[in-house]
């Protein structure tokens, strides 16, 4: 293994370079959600967000240079996760298109399609409302790959209704909510806790490696931490990089953006 990587750590560098340091076959787990090439702004007010409280410096990528950049940085996905692993995806639909041939041109197997429908999208004028995200979820080998149908609901557990919890819960939709962090400080995006403790829960076992190329707020890292599994990631953004480890270090959910509020959520 490179001398300069550790597990349980986290890297302020551009991620195909960083995943360069890993060996072949290191990875249990990738969750990742790269930049969607869409002009996103972090201090848009999307979602009636207060803006003072969202750190800048989002690290967009063109649309002309997508599918090269997504072609790099899987490539290198690709190469360090296990035959036994799985990595998810999360993408809009405007450059979907160049993860799908990244995938099919490196040799990922397909293994779902996940939709994730949060709670309300943009609202547009003249077409309909993105209210989704994409989620594929792929793997190196499907006859392989780790998969715990029990990890969340047994087969006898029924919903209110009475169906089956677990069938719903294994739906490729998945209804979940996205996170208001009101007087935290934030990066523009993050996955829910829930969606990830669910990708866990279904694709991993405790103390396997959790890798994340586009780290953000650093929300992966951290619940992994959380769920007893090894963890790391790369940032290219300093600020997000140094608030994602202030959270790993301290063990903490969310951090108040005035230091005389009392800390919320330690584990």
């Amino acid at each position: 293994m490179p001398a300069r990587f550790s597990i349980n750590k986290i890297y302020n560098e551009d991620c195909v370079e960083g995943m360069g340091m890993l060996p072949d076959g290191m990875v249990d787990l990738i969750i990742t959600d790269p930049p969607f090439a869409i002009d996103f702004k972090a201090h848009r007010s999307n979602y009636n967000r207060t803006q003072n409280r969202v750190m800048a410096g989002y690290s967009e990528i063109a649309a002309s240079d997508y599918s090269v950049f997504t072609l790099s940085w899987m490539k290198q996905a690709h190469r360090v996760l296990k035959d036994t692993g799985s990595i998810f995806i999360f993408s809009g639909w405007n450059n979907l298109k160049d993860i799908l041939f990244a995938a099919d041109e490196i040799g990922f197997v397909t293994v779902n399609h996940i939709i994730w429908k949060y709670q309300f999208g943009v609202v547009c004028k003249r077409k309909f409302v993105t209210s989704h995200y994409h989620c594929l979820f792929l793997c190196k080998n499907d006859a392989k790959r780790k998969f715990f149908p029990d990890s969340r609901y047994n087969k006898n557990e029924k919903t209110d209704n009475g169906g089956s919890r677990r069938y719903q819960d294994m739906e490729d939709v998945w209804v979940i909510k996205r996170e208001y962090w009101r007087g935290d400080k934030k990066t523009p995006t993050k996955l829910p806790a829930e969606l990830i403790k669910k990708i866990l829960a279904y694709a991993s076992e405790k103390n396997d490696l959790v890798l994340d190329p586009f780290l953000g707020s650093g929300q992966v890292a951290v619940v992994s931490k959380e769920w007893n599994r090894k963890f790391t990631g790369f940032e290219i953004v300093k600020e997000y990089y140094q608030f994602a480890k202030e959270r790993l270090d301290k063990n903490m959910y969310r951090i108040p953006d005035k230091p005389e509020i009392k800390q919320i959520g330690i584990f």
